[in-house]
Parts: C-alpha cells; structure tokens; sequence
C-alpha cells in the first residue's frame, strides 16, 4: 500500500476518519503509523507496503495479542483490525523513562503470573511467528525435544539454508542437539510464554509496565523466556529478587540452561542482521567443548 491508499483504508477499516498521522518506528520493512481518530481513538498501526517488508501475514500478530489478552493479565494493545497487509491497535503511551527498577519488579510479577498458568502441551494450536520469522509449534508432550527440534534445529538449519550459518557452526550445534538433554530439564508443566522478552517489546510508564507489544508466543519453559530476557540486558536483579520469590528457577539456570536457551534468539538475530550475532553462539558452543 501506497501512503494514499494507506489513509483511505483505514478510514474505511476503522469507521472514522483520520485527524492526524505520525510516523512510527516498526522494523523490518514496515510502515509504522501513530493514528488519531476523530473519535478519539488513538492507534498504532502497521502495514505491508508495496516497497518492502517480509511476506509478514499481520493477522498472526493480531492473533498472539489476542491469545495473550484472552488467557493472561499481560497488558497488551487490543487489536481495532487485523488483516494479512495491516493490524491496527491500541496505541500505548509511554514516558521515556525506561525500564527502572520499579519497572522491573513490576515487570517480574506480570510474567511470574503469566508463567504460573498450566498449559496442556509444549508448542501451541497453530504455529506463531517471532519478528518476522516462522516459528513451527507441533503440539508436544515433552519441551526438551521440542525446544532441541523445533526451535534450536530449525532455527540453525534455516540459517544456514540462507547462508547466514556456517556449516561448520551447523555441525556444531547439531552435536550440541545431540546432548541437550545432559543439560536442559523438563519444567512441572507448560507455560505460556510472551516469546520475544527484550528491552523494545516492553512499554513502560511511570515506573510500571504499560504495556508488552510485538509477541511470539507458544508453551514452553519459562526459563527460556528468562533466559531472553537478560541477552540483551532487558531486565537485572530488580527483575530475579521478585519472580525468584514468586517462581522459583532451578538450580544451574544461570551458570548453564540461560547461555543454552539464548542460542536460540541469537541465532534468530543471526538470520535477521547478519554475521554480528555468530560470535556469541560460537562462545556458547565453545564452553561446551564444541
């Protein structure tokens, strides 16, 4: 869709006319637009244009918050329309503060809850997405198959099918896969998962969480989900003294199952950004003797 076009399909879409337009940041090829209704509605939106962007179908996106928003008290923008081209949703105001302590433990007791829900199984109804990337979600009844097969395996071998991953580092991490359940644990039960914790999905206002965005959901192991979360630095120990008191993490998660779990999003950022990201899976698998 062209900027025009854009416009006029949302006021169609929407059922108000547009007051006012700003561009918003989105990523991966997206057009992303803070929209002003003249009903007062202000919204985020996102659209597939004709110049760019991943063959991205936005009603996944649409479906994850929505699956979110039906089976957790995660705040999560509701979703106005959703179509393969366009999603619109609530726009969540922030202030810049960035994410405190205050926002961390707050944080920390969102997702400790989210996490504290039995699932039935690993995986979930229908495969799911993370950025723009597929991520398979066959029903399973145990997780360290699961994540071995469907996230850390797929994830290399489509890596290297586009030629972002090495096979010498492919090889590695098959030998790694091999093993995995030497070092991976089977949780209580299946957890739902936000999917993509990092510091840009996370809105923060007032030293509280107002809101996760851009999801990639599935069930899974919580400590996958913790794991992502300190990658990049997302949350500290503000974070760990609450949902550590709320849900306990198994001993060896930090010192073993965390770098594990992280070869995962980082082999995602692999196939997104390029060869940057090659170096932190290849200390991983070194520490491993790999």
């Amino acid at each position: 869709m062209e900027d025009r076009e854009l416009s006029e399909r949302l006021v169609h879409v929407l059922g108000s006319p547009v007051a006012d337009l700003k561009p918003m940041a989105v990523g991966f090829g997206l057009t992303g637009l803070q929209v002003g209704l003249a009903d007062g509605r202000r919204l985020a939106v996102k659209a597939r244009t004709q110049s760019g962007g991943r063959a991205t179908d936005l009603t996944l996106e649409a479906y994850m918050l929505s699956e979110l928003a039906r089976h957790s008290e995660l705040p999560v923008p509701r979703v106005h329309y959703a179509g393969p081209d366009l999603l619109a949703m609530d726009f969540i105001e922030t202030d810049g503060s960035g994410i405190t302590a205050s926002a961390e433990r707050h944080a920390a007791e969102l997702i400790a809850k989210l996490h504290a829900c039995p699932r039935a199984c690993f995986g979930y109804e229908r495969d799911t997405l993370i950025g723009p990337l597929a991520q398979p979600n066959p029903q399973s009844q145990q997780w360290v198959p699961f994540f071995r097969d469907r996230r850390l395996l797929f994830m290399a071998e489509q890596a290297h099918r586009e030629d972002r991953l090495p096979s010498s580092m492919l090889h590695r991490i098959e030998r790694l896969a091999s093993r995995i359940g030497d070092y991976l644990i089977e949780p209580a039960f299946p957890s739902l998962l936000h999917g993509d914790l990092w510091t840009g999905n996370v809105l923060v206002r007032g030293g509280r969480i107002a809101g996760f965005v851009d999801p990639a959901i599935y069930c899974g192991h919580p400590e996958i989900e913790i794991a992502f979360s300190t990658l990049f630095g997302t949350f500290g120990e503000a974070f760990f003294a609450v949902y550590e008191s709320l849900a306990s993490l198994e001993p060896g998660f930090h010192e073993v199952r965390s770098d594990l779990y992280n070869l995962y999003p980082l082999l995602v950022h692999v196939r997104l950004f390029g060869s940057s990201y090659l170096a932190g899976i290849d200390r991983t698998l070194a520490r491993h003797g790999l």
